[in-house]
């Protein structure tokens, strides 16, 4: 068996680069899982894999092993509400592509994005792009999230892919890191990373005039190496992110001012609502944390909590 790793993967076969030089197109066998969790694709870009040669002439294998994963990105699965979906493992960071306007910024997308990153430490860089649409009213809106979030660590970034402006910045941010590149639909993530890396020539579609929203461009999930230094995941564009396979207090735990914070207080299994002592609601009342992640982080509470009470109550 050889060593490689995955840089493709389209649901049935993966695309796995072996050496300089070779890929194989793999299929896998057996089942997989992930901390018990079911998955829709066992398999990610990302992974390191051992593979069988099946027919060197027509570049095929099989994936025998998947090898230990250093960090790896989920998220619930679209389509199959009681799976999750691998988004890429093995990163260095994460880049998230946001804009303010075309299409209107959903806020509370930017907090979920993160909730999947923060379990494992990952570090993101928020990236809005599409500086040459915005007028004095989105500016303002971006430097008041921009201190919101370089206020508890994130890197925040001002760029447009139509002008280049900020572009060599985010240059020197990727080089030499495997880098996870999401988003929403829409904000001209492929735009951007071609303009990053112009022989990439990604596809790329307009935004929709009847709906106002973001068409998908990227299908699957691809890594594409930076002539620079580096590598990037592209990935889909992605319209919601949910997390019914979540307990609250994971929930809790990965809002890092809020999990900080919790040492204080009173309850360890506080969930920051109406507990007694909360150092977390007293760091709110005193301006201390923003409102605005306090209140996406509620209504990722309420959303897991009523999914999980459906499910007990579902049949009787």
């Amino acid at each position: 068996m050889e060593k490689g790793i995955v840089i493709k993967s389209t649901g049935s076969w993966y695309q796995v680069q072996l050496g300089a030089d070779q890929q194989l197109a793999c299929r896998i066998t057996g089942k997989f899982r992930l901390d018990g969790h079911k998955l829709t694709n066992p398999v990610t870009v990302g992974d390191e894999v051992m593979v069988e040669i099946e027919d060197e002439e027509e570049g095929t294998g099989i994936i025998r092993k998947i090898l230990p994963r250093r960090n790896y990105v989920i998220r619930q699965s679209p389509r199959k509400r009681h799976h999750v979906h691998l988004l890429a493992s093995n990163i260095d960071q994460a880049v998230l592509i946001a804009t303010i306007i075309h299409p209107n910024l959903k806020q509370g997308f930017i907090d979920r994005f993160l909730v999947m990153t923060e379990p494992y430490d990952i570090p993101t860089i928020i990236v809005f792009n599409k500086a040459d649409l915005y007028g004095e009213d989105e500016l303002l809106y971006f430097q008041y999230l921009q201190a919101i979030y370089e206020a508890i660590g994130y890197k925040v970034l001002l760029l447009s892919s139509t002008t280049g402006e900020g572009t060599d910045e985010l240059r020197e941010l990727l080089k030499d890191k495997i880098s996870l590149i999401g988003g929403q639909s829409g904000v001209g993530k492929s735009t951007l990373v071609n303009c990053i890396q112009p022989h990439l020539d990604l596809r790329t579609s307009d935004i929709s005039d009847y709906s106002g929203k973001g068409q998908h461009t990227t299908t699957f999930a691809e890594m594409h190496p930076l002539d620079f230094g580096g590598q990037i995941i592209d990935t889909p564009g992605i319209k919601t992110l949910a997390f019914t396979h979540l307990e609250p207090m994971d929930v809790a735990h990965n809002f890092r001012e809020l999990f900080i914070l919790s040492e204080n207080c009173k309850f360890a299994d506080c969930t920051h609502r109406n507990e007694p002592k909360c150092a977390v609601k007293a760091a709110l009342e005193a301006g201390h944390i923003s409102e605005l992640r306090y209140s996406n982080y509620l209504n990722i509470l309420e959303e897991i909590e009523d999914q999980n009470y459906w499910e007990r109550h579902k049949g009787m």
